[in-house]
């Protein structure tokens, strides 16, 4: 029987970012919240809470309308 040890996680170790401190105009780290094709990622993937992920998306979208995020 094996065991698994939570030393591979380093998920949970991650420096979060404080995403109420992004703007519209943040493209980079706004790029760090969607796929390569540009789809929003999930909160499952983002481990953002709902408020935080709403927030993202919003200045996503507002991004891509200015379009500052292709």
């Amino acid at each position: 029987m094996s065991t698994v040890s939570q030393e591979g996680n380093t998920e949970s170790k991650k420096e979060r970012v404080n995403v109420w401190e992004l703007t519209w105009l943040d493209v980079e780290q706004l790029k760090k919240y969607t796929t390569e094709s540009g789809r929003i990622l999930p909160r499952r993937v983002t481990r953002l809470s709902a408020m935080e992920q709403r927030y993202v998306t919003k200045l996503i979208k507002r991004a891509r309308n200015m379009l500052a995020l292709l």
